[in-house]
């Protein structure tokens, strides 16, 4: 952890029934089973509905602090006593967690972070006398924080964007790059298939279209009739090849 210097800008009846009571219970235990099966659909919706929209800086707005991020980066902003000095500042990042405020005092901010971070590649400074700014560098740069914290607030990394600006400063293969690993996290969200998959995908088709009796022999083996054959069970061994098992 680096520290940088100070900045000043800125939940039975037990009687027999008559038939059609017991009749009259049974549907009504069968609308009971039917309405709990619904319960984990609606879980979902519910746990969808609890994910809060990102600030524009992929992060969330709170009472003592804001956070932000890119695929790299993870940068907080917490609000110190106007007139503050670096000196009066306890500020202790690690690789797994991290805790800011005066010293002496407690914490303004503090808590277990949601995935570790480079400690000796972060930084803080004292900005204007009444913000500090913090930078940590993930450790794993290339996904979504979905929250600064663990079992803190989530937000919605769906809606996660990078900055325009800083992604057209990219080089063309670096670019393109980032844009596949963004692309490829948005695929396994949604539980569909990664652009390298879909590349194999589209290679055995081929290889299938031009190789009639390939495709034959895979629709007709004895595994293929069990499900456990067919174009699922075929792995291209090299992007750039054509070779099968």
């Amino acid at each position: 952890m680096a520290i940088l210097s100070d900045y000043t800008e800125g939940e039975n009846q037990s009687q027999a029934k008559k038939p059609i009571e017991e009749e009259e219970e049974i549907k009504e235990n069968e609308s009971n089973n039917s309405s709990s099966s619904n319960e984990p659909k609606k879980e979902e919706e519910n746990n969808n509905n609890k994910k809060l929209q990102p600030n524009q800086f992929n992060g969330l707005d709170m009472e003592n602090y804001t956070w932000g991020q890119t695929l790299q980066d993870v940068t907080i902003n917490v609000s110190v006593p106007l007139g503050t000095k670096s000196t009066f500042l306890a500020v202790d990042i690690k690789n797994n967690s991290i805790k800011v405020g005066l010293k002496n005092q407690p914490p303004i901010v503090e808590g277990e972070l949601l995935e570790p971070v480079k400690a000796d590649e972060c930084f803080w400074s004292l900005e204007d006398q009444k913000q500090v700014t913090i930078l940590m560098t993930k450790r794993n740069g290339s996904d979504w924080w979905k929250s600064l914290f663990k079992n803190g607030p989530e937000i919605d990394t769906q809606k996660a964007e990078p900055e325009p600006s800083r992604l057209s400063e990219l080089d063309l293969e670096t670019r393109s790059a980032v844009e596949k690993m963004m692309f490829d996290q948005k695929q396994k969200q949604k539980g569909l298939p990664t652009s390298e998959e879909i590349q194999n995908q589209d290679q055995i088709k081929k290889i299938m279209e031009e190789n009639p009796e390939i495709a034959k022999h895979f629709a007709n083996s004895p595994a293929n009739a069990n499900g456990k054959g067919g174009l699922s069970n075929v792995r291209m061994m090299s992007s750039g090849g054509g070779t099968m098992r």
